[in-house]
Order: C-alpha cells, then sequence, then structure tokens
C-alpha cells in the first residue's frame, strides 16, 4: 500500500492566505491615510480590503479542489480572515466610523469561538454552517460598506447591513456553542462507552 502524496506547505492556496495577511497593515495605512476620512484613500482602502477579502473565497476554493489542504492552511486561514475583520472594525470604531459596541460584539464572537474549536478538538471538528458562511459575507459587505465614502444618504444601507451582520454573528455564534456542547458530550460518552 502506498502512502498519499503530501502536500507541500509553500502552495498556491498557502500563499494566498499568507497575502492576506501581508495585505492588513497596507489596508490599515490607506485607512489612516491623513484623517482618515480622504475620499481617494479610502477608495484604495476599500479596493485592498476587497482584495484581500476575494483571496478568502480563492484560497479555500483551490485547496478543496486541487486537494492543497495543509494544517498550516487550516491555522493559517481563520488567523488571516480574523486580522482582515478585526483590523477593519478596530480601524473604523478608532474613525468613529462604526460604534464600538458592534466591534466588541463581534471581536468577543470570534474569541469565542476559537476558544470553542480548542476545547471541542479532541472530541472532533465542527464544520462550517450555511450560516456561519452567510455571517462572513454580510461582516465583509458590512465592513465594505462603511470603508466606501458614500454619500450620506446611503448610510442608511450600511447600518442596516452591519445590523443584520452583528444578529447573524450572534445567532450564529450560540449556534457553535450547542454544538460545541453536543460534540464534547458525544465524545465524552464515547470515550466512557470504550
Amino acid at each position: 500500500m502506498t502512502e498519499p502524496a503530501r502536500v507541500p506547505v509553500l502552495n498556491i492556496a498557502n500563499v494566498l492566505t499568507m497575502s492576506r495577511l501581508v495585505l492588513v497593515p497596507v489596508f490599515l495605512y490607506l485607512l489612516f491615510v491623513e484623517d482618515g476620512h480622504q475620499t481617494w484613500w479610502r477608495l484604495w482602502a476599500f479596493g485592498v480590503f476587497a482584495l484581500a477579502s476575494v483571496t478568502d473565497h480563492i484560497d479555500g476554493n483551490l485547496a478543496r479542489k486541487h486537494g492543497l489542504i495543509t494544517d498550516f492552511g487550516k491555522i493559517a486561514d481563520p488567523i488571516a480572515d480574523k486580522a482582515l475583520t478585526g483590523a477593519a472594525l478596530i480601524g473604523l470604531s478608532l474613525l468613529g466610523d462604526l460604534p464600538w459596541w458592534v466591534t466588541i460584539v463581534i471581536a468577543v464572537r470570534e474569541l469565542g469561538v476559537t476558544l470553542l474549536r480548542f476545547w471541542v478538538i479532541r472530541h472532533g471538528v465542527i464544520p462550517a454552517s450555511r450560516g456561519g458562511k452567510l455571517k462572513t459575507l454580510v461582516q465583509i459587505v458590512a465592513i465594505g460598506l462603511y470603508i466606501l465614502p458614500l454619500p450620506a444618504w446611503l448610510d442608511v444601507v450600511a447600518v442596516i447591513t452591519m445590523g443584520a451582520a452583528v444578529v447573524l454573528t450572534v445567532v450564529t455564534g450560540v449556534d457553535y456553542v450547542i454544538r460545541a456542547i453536543r460534540l464534547r458530550a458525544r465524545g465524552k460518552r464515547a470515550v466512557a462507552g470504550a
């Protein structure tokens, strides 16, 4: 019987993940140039944020389609995602464009889910749900709307979208807690029954 081929850590999916991490400080720099509210700089910041967000979709698809999934990628991908969205939320709150409570709610949920993953890791992995994927998409769209220098009459669209992102963030966080508790309980029962 032959062993399966090892996937090299340096592959296109992981390079895209690392590029997302590299784009985070570039995005922050562009977001804070001058007073942080100059139209051209905000457009550039949005462009970098959009590019980094797109790499998240592409790297995952490439990894699955071409069998490029690595342990490094499993760890680095969510770190890159959280670094990008976290930096954007904190940056927007520091500029006074986004209420701090929104940033705190989303950050606490993301940190909590990360800790839950470690709590249940020996019992199994909880796959991303449709709700979790929708949450990520709505968060990215909402953050993008806050970065863009939109006319004042479109502010309501950004607020509603961010409101939807916060609701999805909380609901999927609660769902994740329930699934983690169930997985841990099943794992303990399996160990006790062995």
